[in-house]
Parts: C-alpha cells; structure tokens; sequence
C-alpha cells in the first residue's frame, strides 16, 4: 500500500541591479550532489513540523540563505519510485542583501551547486515537469507583478476559560492551561511568516494569545478595542473598518488576534479593502476553531488586485 511523504520548499528570489542601474529579478537553483537534478530547495518534514517551519529550515540547510514566507505557490505530486507519492508545498520567499552576506553554503554531499539565473531563464533549467508547473504559478503573479507579497494573519484566541463565577467579566477571561500551551505552540508555526506588526483585541485571552510571539520578536502588541468582542456586539463596527484599512495601506506583514463572532467581519473588511471576489473561501477562511489562524496574501504594489492566496492552520489542544 502507497503512502504520502510530505515536503515544503521555496522559490526564492531577489531583485539585482546590473551596472548600468536596471532591476532584473532573479530566482534561485539548486544542483543537487546525488540526484544530478536541477531543482528548488524543499525537503521532508521533521516529527511535529509545520510545513512553512520546514520550507525555512530546509531552505537555510541546503542554501545556507535565512528567509521568511511570501506567497504560497501551491503543492505538487509525484510519484517515488517506491509506489509512494511525495507531496511538496511551496512558497515564493525573497532573499534579502543580508541574507546572501550571512550564508555560510558550501557544496556538500547534497546541494552541490547554488545558481542564481534571471526569472524567464528559468523554467527551460529545471529538471523535472512538476517543477516547471510549480514555477508557472510564481511567473503568472510576475506579469501582474504581483509576486513581491505581504500577508495579514487573522488569528482567533488560544482557548479561554469559561464564563463563570469565578470569571463573570467575559473581557477579563483568562486563557485556559490548554490555551496557554496553545499560545507557546503558535509560536514556531507563526515564526516563518515573519510578522512585523501584531495587533491585538484588549481581552486578556487575545492578548495572552499574542504574547509569548511578541515576547520573542520583541514586538510591541498595539492593544484595539475596536478588535473586542464587546464593540462587535455593540454593532459599531468603524473601528474594525479603519484597523483593517490601514493594516493594508501599511503592506506589512501583521498579525491581528481577535474573537470567533469577529472574524468573518474582519475577513469581509479585508477583502472590501483589497477589492477582493467574495466566495465561499471567505466564510472557509473566517471559520476558526480556537488557536486558529488564516494568511491572507496580497501584493505590495498594487494591494487593490485582491486575495492572492489563503492559506489556514490549525493548533491543536
């Protein structure tokens, strides 16, 4: 009986200026040692990893290039030559100047050689049919020039404790112990998205959810009562509006944490604010069990374009 290996990889690309001052946009190869393929870099998930946390720490292993997520290409299937079937997600992720002085890659027993080629130059290099269907997907988003990405991350609380006597101020709600552990799991999973923004609802349960992130970005938490169930359900709902509105005019990756009745509003007010087609998706992408979290990915330059890619994790409790 066949079963499914499961992979993340990368498509990365920078922005090099030639010397005569033109941008030519340049995505990444990689020679691997024992296959004798061209590829990109991806590899097999380690026991309890996410998918994004492996396609960064497959990525550093094999180029020696830190990066963070942009844009989620999609996922390819093919078949090992043990009748079982590899399935490979994959993310758009720009490499930074920074990046490329800090790698350390030196050909190895697995990648063998590193090549940085002009993006139209690309396809006719890779080894294999499923790659070069994968990379149509990033070269699509470079005609609409829709390939440089920053995403905003809707995340619903860790579990709370009930209401009660003990906690009879719903805003006042701590998380539950199985929340707390929850909140410390977001955390890796989060990590690879690179949030540079976390905006929080003023309820505890919201902001102990955000917490243990921020406390390792060392970020500040920008605190919104417009974000609390409690404004929600008094029907004023300008405040979402305007959190929402400037989070996309800002085009930087943030982290907004609020409350299940909450989110298919937020959900709605990103999408109005993007210029985005209603679906199903929305709804999909709104319904979070507690811990949950939707990645919403748009364009840098023309933001009005839309909803590039959703994307939704779970955290189990």
């Amino acid at each position: 009986m066949s079963k499914s290996l499961f992979a993340a990889g990368t498509v990365c690309w920078r922005r090099v200026t030639d010397e005569r001052g033109a941008e030519q946009l340049m995505v990444l190869l990689i020679h691997r040692t024992k296959q004798r393929d061209i590829s990109f870099p991806k590899g097999k998930l380690d026991a309890g990893e996410s998918m994004p946390q492996a396609a960064v720490r497959e990525t550093l292993e094999e180029t020696g290039l830190q990066v963070s997520l942009g844009v989620n290409l999609g996922t390819i299937h093919y078949p090992l030559s043990n009748k079982n079937v590899k399935t490979v997600q994959y993310w758009a992720a720009e490499v930074t100047d920074a990046a490329v002085s800090a790698s350390k890659f030196r050909p190895n027993s697995e990648v063998e050689a590193l090549e940085w080629l002009p993006a139209d130059e690309v396809a006719d290099r890779l080894t294999y049919a499923a790659d070069r269907d994968l990379y149509s997907v990033f070269t699509k988003l470079v005609e609409r020039n829709a390939f440089d990405t920053f995403s905003v991350i809707l995340l619903r609380h860790a579990k709370a404790e009930p209401r009660s006597d003990v906690y009879p101020t719903d805003h006042l709600r701590p998380l539950a112990a199985a929340g707390e552990e929850q909140a410390e799991k977001l955390v890796p999973i989060l990590l690879p998205f690179a949030p540079r923004r976390i905006i929080s609802s003023t309820a505890a349960r919201c902001m102990q959810t955000v917490s243990p992130l921020a406390e390792l970005l060392g970020k500040r938490v920008r605190k919104k009562d417009s974000l609390s169930q409690d404004t929600w359900e008094s029907g004023d709902l300008t405040g979402l509006r305007t959190v929402i509105g400037k989070t996309v005019r800002k085009t930087r990756n943030t982290l907004i944490c609020t409350h299940r009745p909450v989110l298919p509003d937020a959900v709605r007010e990103l999408a109005l604010a993007t210029g985005s087609l209603p679906g199903s998706y929305l709804q999909e992408a709104a319904d979070l069990p507690p811990g949950a979290f939707s990645i919403f990915h748009f364009s840098k330059q023309n933001p009005g374009a839309g909803i590039l890619s959703v994307e939704t994790y779970p955290v189990k409790l």
